[in-house]
């Protein structure tokens, strides 16, 4: 009993030292993301240079229920991942509604070049994942939108015919950004390093093997062969750029039916980093729900659709080929 004791103790602090230190990487990180990109949005905002753009981006923007000025954020997200997109919410002046299907489209289509990479490396063509992700962000959005009964107008539409610019001297400004920032971080910073903690205590313990025993059943009800559920796993509690190591060795180093793999990648594509990605709109006081539940639903419609073609292409194919054979 002392032996496993002892044993047990220096896990603990081996894996805490680990997150501890994972985390602290990941601030940085952030912190080189968050700082230019708020501070560039913020200029953005005070000279009013962002709200000239409206007669470019209206149309798309009004399709998804969002002022031109959202398309700054989008194309943010998409480019430099959800740290991106939540520092350009916390410098310009979004109604909640808006803030929500922003966090939808980027939640689904943030860091785009990079994660289509990951899934080019492990089973799913790049650019096919790219696309179906962008694809998939538009139509998500849009439904959240008309559910919720959303339009560019809600809670007060921010463009260059309703906003009026703020007159703040430049320090002022810059005081309101760099406190605002701070808080920002701090908050986020009480949210990641547990996290990283203890993600890399259940790594240690080997409870995430665990766990995907008994998540096997949730991956049938997501159309999901229970041959992935360690790389569905990986994907939703690290997401696709921090599992990106474990994901491609595991795909290069074990053989994965191909239908299987890309059943798993239009899900993950859709929903991953079920924890952090959306714990990091907290902050900004967006409800729970939407975070979570229209990327779940979206992802276990995809499967089941693409399961539906798998077998509908089947069916079409034994009929060819029994035609031909009654031919001959």
């Amino acid at each position: 009993m002392t032996n496993k004791t002892e044993d047990i103790f220096p896990r603990i602090k081996s894996g805490t030292r680990q997150g501890l230190i994972k985390g602290w990487k990941g601030l940085i990180w952030l912190l080189k993301i968050i700082i230019p990109i708020s501070f560039a949005t913020t200029l953005l905002v005070h000279f009013g240079i962002i709200y000239k753009l409206d007669f470019l981006l209206t149309p798309v923007m009004t399709w998804l229920s969002l002022p031109a000025s959202a398309a700054l954020v989008l194309i943010i997200g998409i480019f430099t991942g959800i740290y991106g997109t939540v520092a350009a919410l916390w410098a310009m002046p979004f109604s909640m509604e808006h803030m929500i299907l922003i966090a939808i489209f980027n939640l689904i289509s943030h860091n785009l070049i990079q994660e289509s990479i990951v899934q080019g490396n492990s089973g799913l063509n790049s650019v096919f994942a790219a696309f179906f992700r962008l694809f998939m962000a538009l139509v998500v959005t849009f439904i959240c939108a008309k559910i919720m009964g959303i339009t560019p107008e809600t809670g007060g539409a921010i463009g260059a015919g309703t906003f009026v610019q703020e007159t703040k001297p430049f320090t002022v400004m810059l005081k309101h950004w760099g406190w605002g920032t701070f808080k920002l971080i701090v908050q986020i910073f009480c949210i990641i390093m547990p996290l990283m903690v203890i993600l890399e205590l259940a790594k240690v313990f080997n409870i995430i093997t665990i766990i995907t025993k008994i998540a096997s059943p949730v991956l049938s009800v997501m159309g999901l062969n229970r041959s992935t559920g360690m790389l569905w796993l990986t994907a939703s509690i690290f997401g696709l750029a921090y599992g990106a190591a474990v994901i491609v060795e595991e795909t290069q180093s074990n053989e994965y039916e191909k239908e299987d793999l890309t059943k798993l990648h239009l899900s993950i594509g859709v929903n991953h980093s079920m924890i952090e990605d959306p714990a990091l709109f907290l902050p900004l006081g967006l409800p729970i729900f939407w975070l979570w539940i229209p990327r779940l639903i979206a992802a276990i419609i995809v499967t089941w659709m693409y399961s539906v073609f798998l077998s509908a292409r089947r069916r079409y194919a034994k009929r060819a080929c029994h035609k031909k054979l009654c031919d001959h």
